[in-house]
């Protein structure tokens, strides 16, 4: 097998120095016991921690961005399951049209999507609502889980399920005693990729939300343009860590590399 030369490590430590770069100094500047955005500080502190904690707006869209990125998480595995498995098993009608609509999201900007969602809610009456917040995400999410499902079903070993079938089980036992087992990691690392992209949207909801629904992103973004100090720094602190525990938890208790490559 071939080595990486000195110039090759060399390139991809800049490239990650430079995509890291932004998190590090952030985290930084998130420490700092000044009023401004200021680096480098001269001592660090927690005061704007205790400010994002304490600041009930942040709170209550945090709990709203966790529990929509939840459910929109969720409700897009419920459907991406099935439908992966029906395009990559059977040979149904309409099957390139169906993979095509389910990956759709995935090249259609969000700003036209947000724009469709928002006239499309208005005219139903749900405007504001959660629910249909959800379905909104949801809508955008389900092409990374759908992806990772099918990326684990296309590497999927048949014997297992044909074993069990001669030996007599429904196919309601073996999906659920074999199929499901062994696909477990892509569906995770999808609803895992949906959860991270649904929390992080931006862009769309803020065509979607309303005064009670609004999201984390949107609620960094309307403060950020009316004033610029260390608290954002701060948030967008707090979520890398948030992030990184979680990446810690999943990869100690089901390991990442099953997870993202979707391999039991």
């Amino acid at each position: 097998m071939q080595r990486n030369g000195p110039l090759a490590l060399a390139f991809n430590a800049l490239v990650i120095a430079f995509m890291l770069a932004p998190l590090v100094i952030v985290c930084i500047v998130a420490f700092t016991p000044h009023e401004t955005l200021t680096l480098p500080t001269t001592r660090f502190s927690l005061r704007w921690f205790d400010r994002v904690l304490h600041h009930p707006d942040f709170v209550q869209s945090f709990w709203n961005s966790l529990w929509l990125a939840m459910a929109a998480a969720t409700l897009s595995t419920v459907l991406a399951v099935p439908a992966a498995l029906a395009i990559v098993r059977h040979d149904v009608p309409g099957r390139a049209f169906l993979q095509g609509l389910f990956l759709s999201p995935l090249i259609i900007p969000h700003l036209v999507l947000g724009v469709a969602l928002l006239r499309l809610f208005s005219l139903v009456g749900g405007q504001g609502s959660f629910g249909w917040l959800v379905f909104a995400h949801a809508l955008i999410v389900t092409p990374y889980t759908m992806r990772l499902v099918m990326a684990a079903l296309v590497g999927f070993d048949h014997t297992v399920e044909q074993a069990a079938c001669s030996l007599g089980a429904g196919s309601a036992t073996v999906f659920r005693r074999m199929t499901l087992p062994l696909i477990l990691p892509g569906i995770t690392g999808g609803w895992l990729l949906a959860f991270i992209n649904s929390f992080d949207e931006l862009t769309m909801s803020i065509f979607v939300v309303s005064p009670s629904t609004v999201t984390l992103p949107v609620r960094m973004y309307m403060y950020a343009t009316e004033s610029l100090d260390p608290m954002m720094a701060a948030v967008s602190a707090l979520i890398v860590f948030l992030t990184l525990a979680l990446m810690l938890v999943l990869d100690k208790v089901y390991g990442l590399d099953r997870i993202l490559i979707g391999k039991h």
